[in-house]
């Protein structure tokens, strides 16, 4: 009598599950061709491609598509520069997203916030060609308003910017700063927006200022989402923003030693070589180191904060 009603039972729940299931079946749908169906293609990182004989028939040539990023005199010098600049992001965006996000929530007047919110999240959703264009009409030697207008009052003399390497690293990051810390500002705000009202009407009482609130209250409850932001950042630290390190310098020859990423290298030698395992390869190289540091940051922050605080 139990293993009927136990089949009916799990049909009833199926069927009240259906509208749960058509709406998760566009996500799963476009997680399957855009994340996992290309995976297929990791074969040609270790095939030397002849197109006449296709893809799977081309012969396989071990990792010898690997030793190309490292033969070369640039590999230490894209490899330094996307990890550094990965860096400076990742510690950066979350001290600036984290420091936006609380004086938001300081906001009293919701309309205002509204107004707030709006223009933080602006430029996250400006195309990088655009902002390489406003970047340009600051920066341009000839017609650029900081040489133009901020110098000139001054009485500085104007300066050529692209073509002196060591201002790049500062506008870069001042750049992507500006570009990308609304997005992550947002998901700290809504944690905060989430936390108990409970936990500072104890800390009031028990004598604490506003900076004592922030430090004892908010940052502990922030914690769990700067661990998730950040682990999913560091998973990303060999990959960098395409747009920003070649469109934003206008790829300008004399900034290659400071702009030159693991992506803009392996796009100028597809240019040029017209080497697409090379380039696969390169993709798989980011991916797996990509994958270790995120199991060695989980690893390392369980290790010193507990097995609550990892992200799995």
């Amino acid at each position: 009598m139990k293993a009927r009603t136990t089949k009916p039972r799990k049909w009833l729940r199926f069927y009240r599950c259906i509208p749960l299931y058509l709406m998760f079946l566009p996500g799963a749908l476009y997680l399957l061709m855009d994340k996992y169906l290309p995976m297929t293609g990791l074969i040609i990182a270790f095939k030397r491609v002849n197109w006449r004989k296709g893809i799977l028939a081309s012969d396989w040539v071990g990792f010898s598509n690997f030793t190309y990023l490292f033969k070369t005199k640039d590999a230490f010098t894209i490899t330094r520069n996307t990890i550094l600049y990965n860096l400076c992001f990742i510690v950066l965006g979350t001290v600036f997203a984290i420091t936006i996000a609380i004086l938001l929530n300081e906001i009293t007047s919701r309309k205002m916030k509204q107004v707030y919110q709006t223009v933080i999240l602006l430029p996250y959703l400006i195309s990088i060609i655009v902002v390489s264009y406003l970047v340009f009409a600051l920066l341009s030697s000839e017609t650029g308003f900081i040489n133009n207008t901020v110098l000139k009052a001054f009485g500085a003399e104007p300066i050529s910017w692209y073509t002196e390497p060591k201002y790049w690293p500062f506008i870069l990051v001042i750049v992507h700063l500006w570009k990308v810390f609304g997005y992550d500002c947002i998901l700290y705000y809504a944690t905060l927006v989430g936390i108990d009202q409970g936990y500072y009407e104890a800390a009031v009482i028990d004598g604490a200022n506003r900076w004592q609130q922030i430090w004892n209250v908010t940052i502990p409850n922030l914690l769990p989402t700067i661990i998730t932001l950040t682990l999913m950042a560091i998973g990303k630290i060999f990959y960098s923003d395409f747009g920003l390190f070649y469109q934003v310098p206008m790829d300008s020859g004399p900034l290659i030693d400071v702009t030159s990423t693991i992506d803009t290298y392996v796009y100028r030698a597809l240019t040029t070589l017209n080497d697409i395992p090379m380039a696969s390869a390169a993709g798989v190289y980011q991916s797996v180191v990509g994958f270790v540091l995120v199991l060695l940051a989980n690893w390392g922050v369980k290790k010193v904060g507990g097995e609550e605080n990892g992200l799995f």
